[in-house]
């Protein structure tokens, strides 16, 4: 997805229209998509090493019975021997969302996922010669959810002016609104044509203010400084349930392909 060489396939037919133009290499996947319509940004980015090193089969929670999660995605990572956690939304008529890390010491290398009717989801794994921190060479395993709620961050959206957090559980308001319960920071990816990229253009928003919602379950996180087409990778080391809990992951990393309008209309 987004590698120009598939460009090639347009001298063969007309029947998808008009060759694009070609990205520069060296630029930013943002930058390039204003430029060519036809470039669509991924719509979530796992963070090199952070996240994973080599995603792979995806499963939507159809069933509401694999958690609070309903309708989230759960994507397996087969270096890491993970499953990570995505959530989406449309802005400006174009799906992106945040990752999450979620579950990890699986057996093998995990590929293919699957989210049987019954809520139980089943991981496929192999190391085929490419090496996973799971050790095994092959495994079958099944995820059920046990009933216990974790406490996470279950939805967090993008706003003009920051973010909403939705959690699973009722939050301590206090630790919530403080500002040193969270730490910000953004960077992207070269788009090349060369393998690979270091994290660049680091920045560092700052968020101003924290308000708790009146259903003591979200926060409404008010930053300057959002960086289009970044990586928001933020961490919530001060956020505790109403019981004191921490959270499980307390890890976002949002895609901010676009920032979304003031009046809302995306």
């Amino acid at each position: 997805m987004g590698n120009p060489s598939g460009n090639t396939w347009y001298k063969l037919t007309d029947a998808i229209g008009p060759r694009p133009p070609d990205p520069v290499s060296g630029s930013r996947m943002h930058i390039e998509a204003k430029k060519i319509p036809e470039l669509v940004p991924p719509a979530v980015l796992f963070p090199y090493n952070k996240m994973g090193q080599s995603a792979s089969g995806i499963a939507n929670e159809f069933t509401g019975k694999f958690g609070p999660f309903k309708d989230q995605l759960f994507i397996g990572d087969q270096t890491h021997s993970t499953i990570m956690r995505v959530y989406l939304e449309k802005v400006r008529g174009r799906y992106q969302g945040v990752c999450f890390p979620f579950k990890e010491g699986f057996a093998s290398g995990n590929l293919s996922v699957e989210m049987a009717p019954t809520g139980s989801l089943f991981v496929g794994g192999t190391d085929r010669g490419w090496g996973a921190r799971g050790g095994k060479p092959f495994a079958l395993q099944r995820l059920d959810w046990t009933g216990v709620t974790p406490f996470e961050i279950q939805e967090m959206r993008a706003k003009s002016d920051g973010f909403e957090l939705t959690f699973t559980e009722p939050v301590n308001a206090a630790t919530v609104s403080k500002l040193d319960s969270y730490t910000i920071e953004t960077f992207t990816y070269i788009y090349q044509s060369s393998y690979g990229s270091p994290e660049v253009d680091q920045t560092k928003p700052t968020i101003k203010e924290v308000k708790v919602g009146k259903d003591g379950k979200s926060a409404r996180l008010l930053v300057d400084g959002l960086q289009e087409g970044h990586i928001h990778e933020l961490h919530f080391p001060g956020i505790r349930s109403a019981t004191g809990e921490m959270l499980l992951h307390p890890v976002a990393y949002y895609t901010m392909n676009y920032i979304p309008s003031a009046d809302g209309l995306n």
